[in-house]
């Protein structure tokens, strides 16, 4: 099966570049522990060091203070689902 039959096979280097950028600009805007270099899970606590360092739960003993900040890892629907409820009385 020569390429030139199946043009939408081959992809071209534009196409490659882009999708490589934008891998690229995502994980430069999520966080990462500083310890492991690994993207807390949904749902994980993590821990903020002095200048915003971010520790995972595992690595959050190479920070020698105790006073760290948390908090819990979300999810990107955090904040745009709504519970619905109904206050009429029964």
């Amino acid at each position: 099966m020569p390429e030139r039959d199946y043009p939408e096979l081959g992809a071209p280097e534009l196409q490659i570049a882009l999708v490589r950028r934008a891998v690229d600009h995502r994980d430069d805007i999520r966080e990462r522990c500083i310890g492991c270099r690994r993207t807390p899970l949904i749902g994980e606590r993590v821990y903020f060091g002095h200048g915003g360092t971010v520790y995972c739960e595992l690595c959050r003993a190479l920070e020698p203070t105790a006073g760290l900040e948390s908090r819990i890892m979300h999810g990107p629907e955090f904040g745009h689902t709504m519970r619905m409820t109904d206050h009429r009385a029964a």
